[in-house]
């Protein structure tokens, strides 16, 4: 964290910086960047994922620095219900540990999570405009 804003990790959806921006309301630097302890699985009839504590895997994602609390209280409201905000320790590109927020799928929403990783790949050829039309029909992007 620094004095101008809180870093945010993102696993899904998010890692799309047009998308981000969108949700954001604003332009924010990102750098890549991997969540240990933890694993990301498709949510049932969604194009996003979830992510749930798991010590044996690591997700890749992209972390988003210096946001400002309204860009924070725009993602939880864009969040939901499903996930709750939480400092992690993330890991750059150099190996170099970084405290950030990130959402996490809740409990009580685990039996909509389906087996297997999530695939950003798929989501970009396939899942993207889905996503867009459904979750970003209040904003342009």
């Amino acid at each position: 964290m620094t004095a101008s804003g809180r870093h945010c990790f993102t696993y899904g959806s998010l890692m799309v910086p047009e998308i981000m921006a969108a949700v954001c309301g604003l332009q924010v630097q990102a750098v890549t960047a991997q969540l240990p302890g933890y694993s990301r699985h498709p949510v049932r009839g969604e194009e996003y994922p979830g992510m749930v504590p798991n010590a044996n895997a690591t997700v890749d994602g992209m972390l988003y620095l210096d946001l400002p609390p309204d860009a924070l209280a725009r993602l939880d409201t864009f969040e939901g219900e499903q996930y709750t905000r939480s400092t992690v320790i993330v890991l750059d590109a150099r190996q170099r540990s970084i405290e950030a927020d990130t959402y996490i799928f809740r409990p009580r929403y685990a039996d909509l999570l389906l087996p297997g990783d999530w695939d950003y790949a798929a989501f970009l050829r396939e899942g993207r405009q889905r996503f867009e039309q459904r979750y970003m029909g209040y904003q342009r992007i």
